[in-house]
């Protein structure tokens, strides 16, 4: 898998909070965002999958 750029405009009070929560957890900026971004889209991906299961083995 490859790797692209995403280019971002944001304000500096958001900008502010994620340096901050980065730092909390020794990561850059832009890793934190990264690992963000996976997390929330493994969530969604995961509650689909859960909802195709109940629909498939019925609501317990």
């Amino acid at each position: 898998m490859g790797t692209s750029v995403l280019s971002l405009r944001i304000d500096g009070e958001l900008l502010e909070r994620l340096r901050q929560h980065a730092a909390k957890r020794g990561m850059s900026v832009q890793d934190y965002v990264v690992r963000t971004l996976i997390r929330d889209d493994f969530d969604e991906r995961l509650q689909a999958a859960a909802a195709e299961t109940e629909k498939f083995y019925g609501a317990a």
